[in-house]
């Protein structure tokens, strides 16, 4: 994913949802109804057999599946969705249908069985979680992003097959819904002990942390947009968020791995069950691994094939992925155990059955992302950018009329650009772009030269009463960013959001659109949040990634002029630094300075409290927890030209 952050509220209040007078959602207009009812003409919708598989193998369903934190907020609420989609429900004006189809079947939910021995709990979070039986006890693959909402499907899968312990957790990649939720599974200190083992591939833990952290604060902003967090659970709002409903909000956790893959091939047999590793690193994530039981012939395609088009660049950012890689492993995987699986299943969505089957489908996505790449590269040695190939490049019916390579998460236009992106960058070639004008300055030049803002909007609502969302998009937010107070504005460019929202077939398009809608129309949001930086994730930052994260929150003009060192001793690690400021940058080495200015002692998990804000500075001295030695007042210098950032940053308006 994605969380990544992603992905990934961890602590939000961001469960319910007030509209201020006079701007609730509006109806579909005639031109999106006619779009949506286009899209049930040219996709095959007669075709059931992913509402078979979806079925297929189930066990049981709880009645109400609303989960709950210790304090009794609520974490996840598949009922919030129940009131309004259903199998016997048809598309609403407002949703695209083939959105709405992936809906239909991600809220089949319950425990189901995948194969002998294994088995899965859909619909408790955005991912699965999977169960695989061993001699004595459960292999979990994938623990949710939340501890509560992994507790509760263990706890529910005990109830219908029988109480065993947890023996063994397996991270299939480093995106937090991959394993946020291991604390509702197992406790430390068993995995200290040797009792439980975590298994994970080369350098899981770095990247699981370093993309919460670093660039988290963005992350976790925009991924409001893109899981649609904020929206109203109806037919105007939340749907579907392509790989699942949306993300859970409870507590996420993160214990070590005790044992790591480093090469396709590795085999580990865990309370019986034998499992073969293939490492994919630079897939959908930094590092990432399938897994294929050969006593059962089923397959473990981690994030690396699910029944949708991913994406080579999420919405909430992160680093542009290798649509080349991904392709080759997914044909490694063809080559390795395409025509031994009977089942093949994943993190996300349901199973499939049946060798010609699945390696029908391997084919269609590993040239799904080749075909992206390929075509992509193709336009771009032609002279097209980015803007223009996503506009221009278009599947072949193979691919573009089956069900699994639809864009529910990732599009073949963002993906285009992604492409574009990660062989040219930014620039896109035209000298006017080298440097432009940011959003707010090139606005009121363009307000300016089209004749002011009254007379811009007389003309964009006969566009909006044509049907002309796309360039209203574009045209609207100059106005917007010109004079973010003109309310007439904002009013046409949330209606304008609206209906792309309604229109879009991928999830987090549909939420971005109508997130956008509604800050326009409420404002940005003041309360609640995320917390990308979770205690699990902030006691697991070695001390280098630590100083990494306070050079980003470095404010120059505060540093300005700034020049000393810091030498900090951690004293449970046995490991000495010395950081130093000039030129307003901050730098680290473990060379130390024989004549600091000051001199930090310190553990590092006493750091990781002040933190997380269980204690303070002055308390850790007083208290003999913390001891600086030298001019005392560099140190708080130091500490008062760190940043701390806002989250709620505007985003669709200045």
């Amino acid at each position: 994913m994605k969380l990544s952050i992603i992905c990934t509220l961890v602590a939000a209040a961001l469960s319910t949802t007030t509209y201020a007078a006079g701007t609730d959602p509006k109806p579909a207009t005639s031109y999106t109804i006619e779009l949506n009812q286009q899209l049930l003409k040219e996709l095959p919708f007669s075709n059931k057999a992913d509402f078979e598989n979806a079925q297929k193998g189930f066990i049981a369903a709880q009645k109400q599946v609303t989960i709950k934190n210790d304090k009794g907020d609520v974490v996840w609420d598949l009922e919030s969705y129940k009131k309004y989609i259903g199998l016997d429900k048809a598309a609403p004006d407002s949703v695209n249908p083939s959105l709405w189809r992936n809906a239909q079947l991600n809220m089949l939910n319950g425990l189901f069985q995948v194969t002998d021995g294994i088995y899965q709990v859909r619909g408790y979070d955005l991912s699965n979680i999977t169960f695989v039986k061993g001699k004595t006890g459960w292999i979990v693959f994938d623990p949710l992003i939340s501890k509560e909402t992994a507790k509760a499907a263990l706890d529910f899968v005990n109830e219908q097959l029988g109480e065993r312990p947890v023996v063994a957790v397996i991270y299939s990649h480093s995106h937090i819904d991959h394993f946020g939720g291991v604390r509702g599974l197992v406790d430390e200190a068993d995995v200290k002990s040797g009792k439980v083992k975590i298994i994970a591939s080369h350098g899981f833990t770095e990247h699981a942390v370093s993309e919460n952290v670093i660039a988290g604060n963005a992350m976790g902003r925009r991924a409001v947009y893109m899981y649609g967090a904020l929206l109203p659970r109806n037919e105007f709002g939340g749907v579907n968020g392509g790989l699942g409903q949306t993300t859970s909000t409870g507590e996420a956790t993160l214990i070590e791995p005790t044992d790591v893959i480093e090469k396709t091939g590795e085999e580990r047999t865990i309370d019986g069950v034998k499992m073969v590793f293939q490492y994919t690193p630079g897939t959908e994530a930094p590092t990432e691994m399938n897994t294929w039981f050969p006593e059962k012939k089923a397959l473990w395609m981690a994030e690396n094939s699910t029944n949708t088009m991913h994406n080579i660049l999420t919405l909430r950012g992160a680093q542009v992925r290798d649509a080349l890689k991904w392709a080759s492993y997914l044909n490694e995987t063809i080559e390795m155990w395409g025509d031994q699986a009977t089942v093949k299943f994943q993190a996300h969505h349901w199973p499939l059955w049946g060798s010609e089957s699945i390696v029908t489908e391997f084919k269609k996505q590993r040239d799904m992302y080749k075909y992206t790449h390929d075509q992509t590269v193709r336009l771009m040695n032609q002279g097209y950018i980015g803007e223009e190939i996503s506009e221009m490049i278009k599947f072949p019916d193979e691919i573009e009329k089956n069900w699994s390579t639809r864009g529910y998460y990732g599009t073949l236009r963002h993906n285009s650009r992604a492409v574009y992106q990660r062989y040219m960058g930014w620039y896109n070639g035209n000298p006017s772009d080298l440097n432009n004008l940011p959003p707010e300055k090139v606005a009121k030049h363009y307000v300016e030269y089209m004749g002011g803002e009254k007379a811009i909007l007389a003309k964009a609502k006969k566009d909006f009463a044509g049907g002309q969302y796309r360039w209203l998009a574009e045209l609207l937010k100059h106005v917007v960013f010109a004079n973010p107070e003109n309310e007439d504005a904002k009013m046409l460019l949330a209606d304008t959001y609206e209906q792309l929202g309604y229109q879009a077939e991928s999830g987090p398009w549909r939420s971005v659109y109508l997130q956008g809608a509604f800050e326009l129309r409420n404002g940005t949001p003041k309360t609640g949040g995320t917390n990308t930086a979770s205690p699990d994730i902030i006691k697991s930052m070695p001390p280098k990634m630590l100083f990494d994260y306070l050079s980003v929150r470095i404010n120059p003009e505060k540093a300005a002029g700034k020049n000393f060192t810091i030498n900090v001793d951690f004293t449970d690690l046995d490991e000495q630094y010395t950081l130093s400021v000039e030129n307003s940058v901050l730098n680290y080495t473990q060379k130390l300075a024989e004549k600091p200015d000051v001199t930090l002692t310190i553990t590092k998990a006493k750091l990781d409290e002040i933190q997380l804000g269980l204690t303070n500075m002055e308390e850790a001295i007083t208290a003999g927890d913390m001891k600086l030695d030298g001019k005392q007042q560099v140190f708080k210098d130091f500490v008062g030209m760190l940043d701390n950032f806002n989250f709620w940053f505007n985003i669709v308006t200045p």
